[in-house]
């Protein structure tokens, strides 16, 4: 049952990143004029989003499709994705949850770097390095908190997550592997976007299942 949950609540914020990527930092920025009205709009957006999914998506593709603007949507998302690390973000004051948000957001900025690396092959196989250290760091993170939580329950939700994340990651590097063979980028774009996701989705999940 609490596995359902954590599963649910991982598509929610899936479907949900144009809300946190795209719209949130405009929330923030209209704070700075008018708190009330920014709290207001980003009530309604989140609450709009939970019961529709995907609806900040239409929104804006439906903008942008008005207004003539072309853009690959893909690539403005993972560009955009480093303002998501201020939404996934785990409010615990203990040093291995510091370090957790640091290895995490770590590796979301720099899936965010690579349309402006991805032309340039000695940059993006740079970039593709510290992706994989990034990775690395990562799970090693998750392993060491991980072992804070005695309850069997808890534990199993957290390591079911940890195998999505794993599995995203094989994928990233799979989509590589193809993007080295035919030179397609939104494979690499949509595969990152994913790795993303899922990567928020860990500090997600230890936010559900609260303390150890």
């Amino acid at each position: 049952m609490a596995e359902t949950r954590v599963d649910a609540d991982s598509a929610n914020m899936a479907t949900a990143m144009p809300l946190h990527v795209i719209m949130s930092p405009i929330f923030r920025e209209l704070e700075n004029t008018n708190l009330s009205a920014a709290q207001t709009l980003r009530a309604a957006f989140f609450k709009a989003e939970t019961a529709h999914q995907g609806l900040t998506e239409e929104i804006v593709l439906g903008v942008l499709q008005k207004k003539g603007i072309d853009v690959n949507f893909l690539e403005t998302m993972l560009r955009m994705s480093r303002e998501f690390v201020h939404e996934c973000a785990i409010n615990r004051p203990e040093a291995e949850f510091r370090d957790l948000n640091e290895k995490a957001h770590g590796l979301i900025l720099i899936l965010s770097r690579i349309p402006d690396e991805i032309g340039d092959r000695t940059r993006f196989l740079h970039t593709i390095k510290e992706t994989a250290s990034a990775i690395k760091d990562l799970l090693d993170t998750v392993n060491l908190v991980c072992r804070t939580y005695p309850q069997q329950n808890k534990r199993r939700i957290l390591e079911h997550q940890k195998k999505e994340f794993v599995m995203q990651s094989k994928s990233f590097s799979d989509s590589l592997k193809t993007y080295f063979k035919d030179g397609r980028s939104a494979t690499v774009y949509e595969s990152a976007n994913r790795l993303i996701h899922q990567t928020s989705a860990i500090l997600q999940t230890f936010k559900i299942v609260g303390t150890g």
